[in-house]
């Protein structure tokens, strides 16, 4: 039986985590579970699950989640550096890393010292510091397995293949909740609107990513670091049904994908079960219902944060970093209706050029330019 620590499993992706730990008991056991404020959530989730411990990272909360778990045999610990700990307990054999933003960075080093399995669906980290966590995991020896769909699609179509031989990544992107509106209509947008995702039911901030297509962006600096390849070898394809999670395509012009109904399911149970497989309960794909697929070239003009992705790839250093810091400030003003929707590509443009560009970062970099550049952003706010 697998152990596994569930990073964020109040969130979207840890919930349904959960579910495929509910659907095989025998296979799994959620040996840690945290949030970060969700208290009653996780108390609910820890009392019928039964973890060996349990984190709130809000130490705020400690009181109120020790009181609730008083008369059970769990451990209940609070606070960043308690995250840190937990990942490196013995008994846990896969760490799910489904936090939100740069708060997954220093769990995910953690977890690799401890030569963990890294279940990874918090893109940011990569996206932050990927020079750094792919140097740390052949160091340690630690397996970094992709749970977001389109990066378990390469990773499945990669099976039995050589990454010398890839000539082409295809990531494919739903396009959002805005794919076909002007520029001029997306001045307008409400976040409302744009958490209201036509395929996905993801978190906040994920969905408004995924609006922007900065969600996209990340997922191909993401993939820049999982598969070695270079940005220029990697291709967004907007999909609107969101079927062919992702493609490879070979130096033979062969290409392979992963197809499937859009449920994250899959792609956990694929990372908890690699490289085997289990039957998974749930919607099967069916072409002839489906009928159709389509394919469009995005559109880099409308949705600049796309393109501030392969910019800051493309320069590298701790660019990445300043990008994803001012994206997260800029993303929650916005759902707080602080900003318009142009907005938050405009201030993170802005950010990028005034932030301080260093060009071989080091862990102590990252944590520096996060907190700089938040400051630096909130200060246009």
């Amino acid at each position: 039986m697998k152990k596994i620590a569930i990073l964020g499993s109040t969130g979207s992706i840890g919930t349904q985590a959960l579910d495929v730990v509910r659907e095989h008991p025998d296979e799994y056991e959620a040996y840690v579970l945290t949030a970060h404020n969700s208290v009653d959530l996780l108390v609910r989730q820890a009392r019928e699950f039964q973890p060996e411990v349990v984190v709130i990272a809000n130490e705020t909360h400690y009181a109120s989640v020790r009181d609730a778990l008083a008369d059970l045999p769990i451990k209940v610990f609070a606070g960043a550096d308690a995250l840190c700990d937990v990942v490196r307990m013995e008994a846990v054999d896969v760490v799910l890393t489904a936090m939100v933003g740069f708060s997954g960075l220093r769990p995910t080093i953690a977890a690799i010292e401890a030569q963990k399995t890294i279940a990874l669906a918090n893109k940011e980290t990569l996206v932050v510091a990927g020079e750094l966590i792919t140097q740390l995991a052949r160091k340690y020896h630690a397996a970094i397995l992709p749970v977001d769909s389109e990066h378990s699609a390469i990773f499945q179509s990669l099976a039995g293949e050589r990454l010398e031989h890839i000539t082409r990544i295809i990531l494919t992107a739903s396009g959002g909740p805005f794919r076909n509106l002007t520029a001029q209509e997306m001045a307008h947008v409400t976040a409302a609107q744009a958490l209201k995702h036509p395929n996905w039911e993801m978190g906040a901030k994920i969905t408004i990513d995924s609006a922007t297509m900065m969600n996209k962006g990340f997922e191909m600096i993401e993939a820049k670091w999982l598969f070695g390849v270079e940005p220029s070898q990697i291709e967004v394809h907007v999909h609107p049904e969101s079927i062919v999670h992702s493609a490879v395509e070979f130096c033979d012009g062969s290409v392979k994908a992963q197809l499937g109904v859009p449920d994250m399911r899959l792609p956990i149970q694929y990372a908890f079960t690699y490289p085997h497989r289990l039957h998974l309960g749930g919607e099967r794909l069916d072409l002839f219902k489906v009928g159709a697929l389509h394919f469009e070239r995005p559109d880099f003009q409308r949705f600049d944060c796309l393109q501030i992705a392969y910019d800051a790839a493309e320069r590298g250093g701790n660019m990445p970093c300043i990008v994803n810091a001012a994206n997260e400030v800029v993303n929650l003003a916005f759902r707080q209706g602080k900003i318009a929707f142009p907005d938050i590509a405009r201030l993170i443009r802005r950010a990028m050029d005034e932030a301080e560009f260093i060009a071989v970062p080091t862990l102590e970099t990252y944590l520096d330019t996060d907190a700089d550049v938040r400051r630096l952003v909130n200060s246009y706010l």
